[in-house]
């Protein structure tokens, strides 16, 4: 089965560490990769962090990759509403972090009149903030989420993820998001393609979630198409 595999997606958190824990198995599992001259990217779902703090995070257990092997949902985002809403006014719901992940990418950020309303997982969450984008899906904003996690592991448990923010405003607004980006969904297969150059036979995905990592490989494997 992994005998047309050039590239090997890797999920990091629950994967590769848990929280500031690195998990067993993980450099031996790198270093066969390299050994064998087969790619892998870093992919997560975690849009709280831009590239170059996971850039940081790995070196601290000894992982030293660029920034090009790294994909966070917050990227494949920007990759999305690049080509959907280029040069879009966005409000975003989330960390500094990916802030700079969309000015960086040339987006305007806005407090008023959006043209899209961007919902990240915010580790910096404030009722404001809620209660402004709230205002802004009720008035029928495009509504985007970066990924549909309901929890993030750590190394003592969960902590609420973005999952659990979408319930939240659906029960006061009535609406889903207009467009999920991340895991399991195409969007993310399609940042994935775009960033590696790699065809979907060619790549494989290692993760520990069901409904996100191992739902995106099934997803691969349904629509494979050779590109």
């Amino acid at each position: 089965m992994l005998e047309k595999i050039k590239c090997f997606l890797l999920d990091m958190d629950g994967t590769i560490y848990l929280g500031e824990k690195l998990l067993p198995g993980s450099l031996e599992l790198l270093n066969l990769l390299s050994e064998r001259s087969l790619d892998y990217l870093f992919l997560t779902n975690n849009s709280s962090k831009h590239a170059g703090q996971y850039v940081e995070k790995l070196a601290r257990f000894g992982i030293h990759v660029g920034e090009e092997q790294i994909l966070t949902s917050g990227e494949a985002t920007t990759i999305f509403l690049q080509k959907e809403m280029p040069n879009a006014r966005v409000f975003i719901v989330g960390t500094k972090a990916l802030e700079e992940e969309f000015d960086s990418c040339g987006f305007k950020l806005v407090e008023d009149t959006p043209d899209v309303v961007v919902l990240g997982f915010d580790t910096t969450l404030t009722y404001k903030k809620l209660w402004k984008i709230c205002d802004y899906i009720r008035e029928g904003c495009p509504y985007i989420a970066t990924h549909p996690d309901i929890n993030c592991p750590t190394e003592t448990g969960f902590m609420p993820d973005i999952g659990s923010f979408i319930a939240l405003i659906e029960s006061s607004t009535g609406r889903m998001p207009d467009e999920v980006i991340g895991k399991p969904n195409d969007h993310m297969v399609h940042a994935v393609l775009e960033k590696t150059g790699y065809k979907k036979d060619e790549i494989a995905m290692v993760g520990d979630r069901l409904y996100t990592d191992i739902a995106m490989g099934k997803n691969r494997d349904q629509n494979s198409s050779g590109s």
